[in-house]
């Protein structure tokens, strides 16, 4: 896996990752509800309580994961749907927050597809960007077991 920064923008997240499945695979992977519990915003000891998703430009989706005594909510909007090329939503884990951009490309490959997921962290979170860079890590790992 390569995981690299942004040199444009130390507020943007870079990370690739080449999967062994098509990019028509892994793109409806991302708005799969089924799916989407197993490996999106799920963590190893939490309890997977609610995913809605309204996969079309303009629908909004909400996954909710319980950790011990905290409920981890994730909200957000699909702006861009481009079957099986790019995916782009707006995302936060406060619905009352902004949403930050988040940009997900598949490229075919000989042996499967690249995936390059980009997120655009609002500057007032510029001191969690190394923690999301291992979270959004972790989800394509987690991925990768689901595809």
């Amino acid at each position: 896996m390569n995981d690299k920064a942004n040199s444009a923008s130390a507020r943007t997240i870079n990370i690739s990752r080449h999967f062994s499945a098509t990019p028509e695979q892994v793109f409806d992977a991302w708005l799969d509800p089924d799916a989407v519990g197993s490996w999106l915003f799920a963590s190893p000891n939490g309890v997977m309580k609610r995913v809605e998703l309204d996969p079309r430009v303009g629908g909004h989706f909400v996954i909710s994961e319980q950790r011990g005594n905290a409920l981890a909510e994730h909200f957000g909007e699909f702006l861009q749907i481009d079957r099986p090329h790019r995916l782009v939503f707006g995302y936060n884990m406060a619905r009352e927050d902004e949403l930050t951009v988040v940009t997900v490309e598949f490229v075919a490959t000989k042996d499967g597809c690249q995936l390059t997921l980009s997120h655009d962290i609002d500057p007032k979170w510029a001191q969690m960007i190394d923690l999301a860079r291992a979270g959004w890590t972790t989800i394509l790992e987690a991925l990768a077991a689901v595809v």
